[in-house]
C-alpha cells in the first residue's frame, strides 16, 4: 500500500440525491418527508432567470423553517459565469445554519472550486458559523472531465462529485436519445455464424466518463454520485442505470422525481450478506489485536488495511440507514 494516505471526506449517507427546484416551494414539504438521503434545492437549471432571486429567498425560508430531519441539505448555486452565483452563496451560507453543502455546477478547473471555497470561508467567518459547509461538484463538461483528478484535490471542503450526463453529452457533442440512458447506435456487431446471422449488442456510452470520475473520487477520498436518469416513467431503466453505477463503485444516484428515491435507496443499500461479512472483518481485526497478532486473516485470507477501511465504511453506512 502506498505511503501516501488520503483523508476521506466527511461520511454521509448518500444513496439518493433528490433535486427540488427552488422556484416551487409547494414541493419542499413533500421533499422533507421523503426517503431521500440528500436534497439539493436548485436555483440553477430548474429555475428561469426571472425567478432566481425569489427562488433563493424561498430556499432560505425553507431551510430555516422546515424540519428536514437528518437529511443532508444542499443548494445548487448558479454557474460561476453568472452574476447570481456569489449572492447564492452569501445569502444561503450566512442565513441558513441548516445548510450542509454547496453544489457547484459545471466545474471545469480547480480554481472554480477555490473561488467558492474562499467565498464560503469568508461567509462563515463573518457570521461566526461553527459547522463547516461542504462542497459537491458537478462534472458535466469536457473541460471538467479533462481536469477531474486536479478538481478532486482542489479543496478540503470537497466531499463528492456528481456526473451530469445531459450537459456532458452537450459539451462533448455526443448523440443521445435520453438523459442517462444508452443509445441504439453505440454497440458492437458479432461475426457472422455459419448461417450468416450476426448479433448486435448495445454498449454503454457513459462507461468511460463514469469510470474516470469514480477513480478520481476514490483516489482522493470523495463520494462518487451518478447523475440523473431522465425518463422517470421507466423505473426498470433507472434501476439498470443505478446498478451499473453501483457495480463501478458509486455511492448513490440522483433522483429527479420522487418515484426514483426508493429505487436508488434499494440499489445502493448494502445487502445483509455484505454487512455480515464486513462485521466479521472488523471482529477478526479486534480479535487479532487482543491476541497481539500483527496480521489479520479471515477464512484463510489475509485482510489488509484497505479491506478493514471498506468494512468500516460499509458498517457506518448500515448504521446511518437505521438512524
Amino acid at each position: 500500500m502506498s505511503f501516501t494516505l488520503i483523508q476521506q471526506a466527511t461520511p454521509r449517507l448518500h444513496r439518493s440525491e433528490l433535486a427540488v427546484p427552488g422556484s416551487n416551494p409547494s414541493l419542499f414539504e413533500k421533499a422533507a418527508k421523503s426517503a431521500a438521503d440528500v436534497i439539493f434545492l436548485d436555483v440553477e437549471d430548474a429555475v428561469a432567470p426571472d425567478d432566481k432571486e425569489q427562488a433563493r429567498k424561498n430556499i432560505v425560508e425553507a431551510l430555516n423553517d422546515l424540519d428536514w430531519g437528518n437529511k443532508t441539505m444542499l443548494i445548487r448555486i448558479n454557474g460561476l459565469d453568472t452574476h447570481y452565483a456569489y449572492r447564492d452563496v452569501i445569502d444561503v451560507v450566512e442565513k441558513c445554519p441548516r445548510l450542509d453543502m454547496v453544489l457547484i455546477p459545471k466545474v471545469g478547473v480547480p480554481a472554480d472550486v477555490y473561488a467558492i471555497d474562499m467565498l464560503i470561508s469568508q461567509c462563515e467567518q463573518a457570521v461566526g458559523r461553527t459547522n463547516p459547509v461542504g462542497i459537491e461538484v458537478l462534472i458535466e463538461t469536457a473541460l471538467g472531465m479533462a481536469n477531474v483528478e486536479a478538481i478532486a484535490q482542489s479543496s478540503k471542503r470537497l466531499e463528492a462529485m456528481s456526473f451530469g450526463v445531459a450537459d456532458y453529452a452537450a459539451s462533448t457533442r455526443a448523440r443521445t436519445v435520453g438523459i442517462g440512458g444508452p443509445h441504439p447506435d453505440y454497440g458492437v456487431l458479432t461475426d457472422a455464424d455459419d448461417s450468416g446471422h450476426r448479433e448486435y449488442y448495445w454498449g454503454d456510452p457513459w462507461h468511460f466518463a463514469l469510470s474516470r470520475m469514480m477513480i478520481a473520487c476514490r483516489a482522493y477520498g470523495l463520494r462518487p454520485i451518478d447523475g440523473p436518469f431522465g425518463d422517470f416513467s421507466d423505473p426498470d431503466g433507472f434501476k439498470a442505470a443505478a446498478k451499473r453505477a453501483a457495480v463501478l463503485g458509486f455511492e448513490g444516484k440522483w433522483a429527479i422525481h420522487p418515484s426514483q428515491i426508493d429505487l436508488a435507496n434499494e440499489v445502493f443499500s448494502p445487502s445483509e450478506e455484505e454487512i455480515t461479512k464486513a462485521q466479521r472483518i472488523l471482529d477478526a481485526m479486534e480479535q487479532a489485536k487482543k491476541e497481539g497478532k500483527g496480521a489479520v486473516s479471515l477464512d484463510g485470507r489475509l485482510i489488509d488495511i484497505a479491506s478493514i477501511r471498506q468494512a468500516q465504511a460499509l458498517i457506518d453506512k448500515a448504521n446511518a440507514m437505521k438512524g
